[in-house]
């Protein structure tokens, strides 16, 4: 009686912390990247290389601020506030994804079935990959060209 209560125990502390873990997973909605956007925006990001959900409500964006200045912020959701921050000044001017590019794109991938996002994020050649769930649970990746709506690959897992 006493290891039965023991292993139904431990069975009920794993699933509580397997709750945990997937109620901070590091994905968010795709309708909320408006969110992120304003508060990017907010911040001062002018580009946006890359947007990673860290947590339900915890965004890093890397971007640049200006034409010489480059930023790695991490940033609340719920009120802006940046939790960590780091600049870099670099030469050879600004690059990436403005905000039409990013609602583009995850437009692109909605319609391919995509409800949470985990990363999007583009490359010096306007590729734009956005990882994240469709509304099975399944993982999938989304590839489309920067300014353009049209879809150039799909991949689920």
């Amino acid at each position: 009686m006493k290891r039965k209560m023991i292993l139904i125990g431990s069975l009920a502390t794993l699933m509580l912390a397997g709750t945990t873990v997937q109620a901070d997973d590091g994905h968010l909605a795709a309708d909320r990247i408006d969110e992120a956007l304003k508060q990017g925006t907010t911040f001062g990001f002018q580009h946006f290389q890359e947007i990673e959900a860290k947590e339900r409500d915890t965004i890093e964006i890397e971007g640049w601020l200006d034409e010489t200045w480059q930023a790695d912020v991490r940033l609340s959701l719920e009120n802006g506030e940046s939790l960590e921050e780091q600049r870099n000044r670099r030469d050879g001017g600004a690059w990436g994804m403005n905000e039409e590019d990013v609602r583009l794109a995850m437009q692109a991938a909605v319609a391919e079935g995509l409800v949470e996002f985990e990363e999007i994020q583009v490359d010096r050649d306007g590729r734009v990959e956005i990882e994240g769930i469709d509304a099975d649970g399944r993982e999938i990746e989304v590839r489309t060209q920067q300014g353009e709506s049209g879809l150039v690959e799909v991949e689920r897992d």
